[in-house]
């Protein structure tokens, strides 16, 4: 379903996932890490997914997971935004080190 300007998700017993993706493929495989996500019991309120959305080890790169009474050391820093920066610079795909 379509609401506003981003596409909501939804699973039975899991918070709903917001995603500003309008445009973009997102894989079944992180449209799946996703709803796992939003099924834990310490996820508050909602998830987020932006743009660059894509399956990451542990937690999706591209989604925001607010939690309340936990950390999730997987879901913080591992992707490090580096197609957007190697994007940027215009180095052939080829050569990016990730």
């Amino acid at each position: 379903m379509i609401t506003n300007d981003y596409e909501l998700m939804t699973a039975p017993n899991s918070v709903p996932v917001k995603m500003w993706t309008y445009g973009v493929l997102v894989e079944a495989e992180a449209r799946e890490q996703l709803l796992n996500t939003a099924k834990m019991p310490f996820i508050f309120s909602q998830l987020a997914v932006m743009p660059d959305v894509h399956l990451g080890k542990g937690s999706t790169i591209g989604s925001v997971i607010p939690t309340r009474g936990a950390i999730i050391p997987a879901a913080v820093g591992v992707d490090r935004g580096s197609k957007a920066c190697h994007g940027a610079r215009g180095m052939p795909q080829g050569q990016r080190r990730h």
